[in-house]
């Protein structure tokens, strides 16, 4: 049998939260039934964060209120994802019906500052209340380190810090850790030392996960990476898009149809079907009215 990977879509989150034009709420829930049909398990569906920073995320808790109208959502095929900074965003996500809450850390100041409005140190102290809340609430917790790879006001990122960054993660009750590539800096060399550290930091039973932006077109390579050291799950974002409203210069996310082609060929079983995330990165196209990075939804289907 073919090995499992399971790809976490982030296009309705991530993909769209540096979007210039606002996409109005039926767009949004447009795209995840798109991504919904496809075969996706997991996406992330909305963040719950300051409305004045990140205009585009503002109606989180309606994306969230017709998705729980829904029968995935009821029968739990498909987990809907709510990405949070600080209590009072886990404390929304909760409300709204969230089942599934990733909460950021950052791996250095200068980015954590600017994204979640304080150091690394000061975001940790509130950390033991969040996973408190969280459980309470009935959902399962995960945690993202991003700038895991560079920052882009503090510059390079020694490994030993996210380990560090990992460790103080785990001591609450999570079930995955992501790192992530938020700038688009990291080559395959990082990944492999990164993921290796990470791993040799946290219990077995913590999940890892991958997120990669391809600022610089390493994603895919770093993708493979982190798959040759052990990583099971990776983040994709359809077509391509994606950026962060706090990173100067951070482009698209990898696109995912792009991943789904390439671990197709090596074998991979993603339980995706690649056509249907193909015509899902043409519909997010066709939102925005512009042509996406993506590149395998532009190309002749192969085999023909």
């Amino acid at each position: 049998m073919a090995e499992k990977l399971e790809l976490v879509e982030v296009s309705p989150r991530d993909g769209l939260q540096n979007e210039p034009g606002i996409v109005d709420t039926a767009n949004k829930l447009a795209i995840i039934a798109h991504i919904e049909a496809a075969g996706f398990k997991r996406l992330e569906a909305a963040s719950f964060v300051n409305p004045k920073k990140v205009p585009q995320m503002a109606d989180g808790d309606a994306v969230f209120e017709r998705i729980r109208g829904t029968d995935t959502y009821n029968d739990r095929s498909i987990t809907h994802i709510a990405l949070a900074l600080n209590l009072r965003g886990v404390e929304r996500a909760l409300a709204a019906g969230a089942k599934e809450i990733n909460y950021v850390f950052c791996a250095s100041d200068g980015f954590s500052i600017r994204n979640n409005g304080g150091t690394v140190e000061e975001t940790f102290k509130v950390w033991p209340e969040v996973a408190a809340t969280a459980k309470a609430g009935g959902a399962r917790l995960s945690a993202t380190i991003s700038t895991a790879f560079g920052c882009p006001f503090d510059g390079e990122v020694p490994v030993r810090r996210v380990v560090e960054v990992a460790e103080r993660c785990v001591a609450q009750e999570i079930f995955e850790l992501a790192i992530a590539d938020t700038i688009g800096v990291g080559a395959p060399s990082d990944v492999h030392e990164r993921v290796r550290a990470v791993k040799g930091a946290v219990p077995a039973s913590i999940q890892l996960r991958a997120h990669f932006h391809n600022t610089r077109n390493t994603a895919l390579a770093n993708a493979v990476a982190a798959v040759e050291g052990g990583v099971r799950v990776l983040d994709g974002s359809l077509a391509g898009i994606g950026g962060c409203p706090f990173a100067p210069g951070a482009a698209g996310n990898v696109p995912t149809e792009d991943l789904l082609y390439m671990f197709n060929r090596m074998g991979f079983d993603t339980g995706v079907d690649l056509d249907l995330a193909i015509e899902a990165a043409q519909f997010i196209g066709g939102v925005l009215g512009r042509k996406t990075p993506g590149m395998v939804s532009r190309a002749p289907k192969w085999p023909s």
